[in-house]
């Protein structure tokens, strides 16, 4: 069975190109593990790769969710999940690629939940209280019971959210506090591009001035247009917020780009934290970047 491959890192460290290159060298197809991506019409600020970027190379979860829906991580392991085992059975090797570590997560362990039992009234309960006060007053809910969990837990994983609370009016003790290790779903390797922190942040500016100069303002002005509004999930990604929020307080286009830079480079070292924690994962210095090793890695 081969392996999986996840490319992953930092924002503008270069996943995309890397993801394409060992595609076309694997012959495989990549599925995108980031949480912008998949809204249709949001391109410019979510780097999202054209098709002559994708040099022909299949790419899944990209554009398949309306900028009006919300998507979960539980809706991205339904989605993703069979066409990993579809690659696999055919001895393929999946390349995930994307920095929503949440959803690489998702794909490459199985959570136990909890050693508690279900009970279908609390959970019909939650799922009530989601439907009618939202998924971030069913996060902090969680905050005030579960402090671990819940900063374990990002606000868009509904379900196990609800898991937790659960968990906790079950047996009073916090499900953070129960043994449950992830299960590894598959045998992978993570490969990251580490660039030093100055250079890194000056990929980052250059990025956000190009979008700027590409139409992220244009872009994010025509959804709302279209009537997205700034409280839709696919509005709260660096670069649609700040504009969205710059444009009702009034500041200047230079202070909007300011602010997305200053929010990329500290989503950048969240990143660098999270990934720094995975398993089997192998951070190399871009002028150490080899494709023939990284197939290696795959292939032993």
């Amino acid at each position: 069975m081969p392996k999986v491959l996840v490319i992953c890192g930092a924002t503008a460290s270069g996943k995309t190109a890397l993801s394409i290159a060992c595609a076309k060298k694997l012959n495989t197809e990549i599925i995108s593990a980031d949480s912008l991506l998949v809204y249709k019409g949001l391109n410019i600020g979510t780097a999202k790769p054209t098709e002559e970027e994708k040099q022909g190379v299949t790419h899944h979860l990209i554009d398949v969710v309306s900028p009006f829906e919300s998507f979960s991580v539980s809706d991205y392991e339904k989605a993703a999940l069979p066409i990993v085992e579809d690659l696999l059975a055919q001895g393929k090797t999946p390349i995930i690629c994307g920095g929503t570590g949440f959803y690489v997560n998702a794909l490459l362990y199985k959570s136990q939940f909890g050693n508690a039992g279900a009970n279908e009234e609390i959970r019909r309960y939650y799922e009530t209280l989601y439907k009618e006060c939202g998924k971030e007053y069913l996060h902090n809910l969680l905050a005030e019971k579960d402090p671990e969990s819940a900063e374990k837990l990002h606000e868009n994983d509904v379900k196990r959210v609800i898991r937790a609370l659960e968990i906790y009016d079950l047996t009073g003790k916090k499900k953070s506090m129960q043994q449950d290790e992830p299960v590894p779903r598959f045998d992978f390797v993570a490969v990251s591009i580490d660039y030093p922190r100055e250079e890194l942040y000056e990929r980052i500016e250059r990025r956000v001035d190009k979008m700027f100069e590409d139409g992220l303002l244009q872009e994010v002005q025509s959804l709302c247009l279209q009537g997205v509004k700034r409280d839709m999930q696919c509005m709260q990604g660096i670069g649609y917020k700040e504009i969205v929020e710059g444009l009702e307080t009034g500041a200047s286009l230079e202070e909007i780009k300011e602010t997305v830079k200053k929010n990329t480079r500290n989503y950048a070292k969240r990143q660098i934290t999270f990934f720094k924690r995975m398993k089997n994962h192998f951070r190399i210095s871009p002028s150490e970047v080899n494709l023939e090793k990284i197939i290696e890695l795959c292939l032993t």
